[in-house]
This record gives structure tokens, C-alpha cells and sequence, in this order.
């Protein structure tokens, strides 16, 4: 009965941005700020658990900033770039 009461949650726009999918470590940053980028391009790559994950664009946009850089040890959800 009170969570009828309760305001709904709105969940943030994270659409200009790259989050780090699961905690991992930064292994390289193939963009630059400035740059543009197409739709498929690899961005960063995330090794977790010996693995290495290649983050790629889903869209084509502009690299606003770089939060992260290589050696770097992130935990999910945690931003690795922004787009404009």
C-alpha cells in the first residue's frame, strides 16, 4: 500500500556514455577526446576475469572526455567516456 505513495525512480540517461560492463581493468583506450566515431568502432577493452572484453560504439558521435586510462581498475557501471 505505501509504495503507491512512493515517487517513481527515474532512471538516469546514460546514452552518452560508456560504462564499464563488469569489474575489470582498463587494458586500453583506442580513442581520443575530440575524436569521432562510427557505430561498430572499438572504443576501450575491459579485462575481467582473464578475459578481455572489447567495448565498441552504438552510435556515431563525438568523444566529449575520457574519464579512464589504461591500468586503470573499475567497478560495473563505472564511466569509462562520455559523447556529446
Amino acid at each position: 500500500m505505501a509504495a503507491r505513495l512512493m515517487p517513481e525512480k527515474i532512471p538516469a540517461d546514460t546514452s552518452k556514455m560508456l560504462l564499464c560492463p563488469m569489474p575489470g581493468l582498463v587494458v586500453s583506450i583506442a580513442v581520443e577526446q575530440g575524436q569521432t566515431i562510427e557505430a561498430g568502432q572499438t572504443l576501450a577493452t575491459v579485462e575481467a576475469m582473464k578475459m578481455e572484453n572489447v567495448l565498441k560504439a552504438e552510435r556515431k558521435g563525438v568523444v566529449k572526455t575520457i574519464a579512464a586510462k589504461p591500468g586503470d581498475s573499475l567497478a560495473v557501471d563505472e564511466i569509462i567516456m562520455e559523447f556529446e
